[in-house]
């Protein structure tokens, strides 16, 4: 027979670490999983007295339904649009002044890096109100754009100091060579610099990604007349109004909301996980 496994003391000091792992993995992926299993079965199987929890049949009627409800495309195409610029601002603009910060010396500069800090520890939920106003005193209401420039102003703090770090874990001598052989300052940093920051610039940009695509609150405030400029968190919370208690199609369509974050994360899950903690530790 073959002995019995000796349970060490290592083994019984990192039960309570593998205890706690599998706890908060069940309570992060469980309501994820419940979600789409509900958007794949059938409805009869969602209104049983007995919920299961795997799947007996599978349906792709509530996916119809939601793609075919009212202006579902057209506010996919809204939240793309508003993603996309927002992403696309933050990272010029946090490029521009991550490089001032990182390779440049002027007076304020620990100053100004210091309000960036603050900036981002600032919670979002306590500038819903003086966005309102002064969106409301600009004629700015019912507009996307502004919401690609509110998204943009609550992501350009995380991105100015993450790049900035990445920024100054690059030597300045690189640099330096290549303007030795005739580059510029400005080609320099585009053919040099610039690659070696790629890391850090797809984890900003996945941050900002995943922050303008989820974004209820100021969205759900700001777009008020104009029912046709509304983004995808906001259509989705009055989904259960339209089909009442159609819960298959109101998971399928957060399924189909959650796609698109979830492709971009796996497609690019290892260079962000380098970029995050190369941003972390470097600076």
């Amino acid at each position: 027979m073959t002995p019995a496994r000796r349970v060490t003391p290592r083994a019984l000091r990192r039960l309570p670490l593998n205890a706690a792992a599998a706890i908060t993995f069940l309570a992060a992926v469980f309501p994820v999983y419940w979600m789409v299993l509900t958007a794949f079965r059938p409805t009869r199987d969602i209104q049983s007295e007995t919920p299961g929890f795997l799947p007996l049949s599978v349906t792709l009627e509530h996916f119809e339904r939601a793609v075919a409800a009212d202006g579902f495309w057209t506010f996919w195409r809204n939240s793309l649009l508003v993603t996309a610029g927002c992403v696309l601002l933050a990272l010029v603009v946090a490029l521009a002044a991550a490089f001032a910060v990182a390779r440049m010396r002027w007076r304020g500069r620990r100053a100004f890096l210091l309000m960036v800090f603050v900036a981002q520890m600032a919670p979002w939920e306590a500038l819903l109100i003086p966005m309102y106003v002064i969106a409301r005193d600009a004629d700015l209401l019912d507009r996307l754009p502004t919401l690609s420039l509110i998204y943009f102003m609550i992501t350009l703090p995380f991105t100015v100091v993450t790049l900035r770090s990445f920024l100054a874990g690059v030597p300045a001598e690189l640099e330096e060579a290549a303007q030795v052989d005739g580059c510029t300052r400005a080609a320099a940093f585009r053919r040099v610099t610039l690659p070696l920051l790629a890391p850090g610039l797809l984890a900003t940009s996945l941050f900002g990604f995943i922050t303008a695509w989820n974004e209820f609150a100021f969205a759900n405030m700001l777009i008020i007349k104009n029912q046709d400029d509304r983004t995808l968190p906001v259509w989705l919370s009055s989904f259960s109004n339209v089909f009442g208690t159609d819960w298959g199609a109101t998971m399928a369509a957060s399924t189909l909301f959650a796609l698109p974050v979830l492709v971009l994360f796996l497609v690019l899950q290892g260079r962000v996980a380098a970029g995050m903690t190369g941003g972390a530790v470097k600076g």
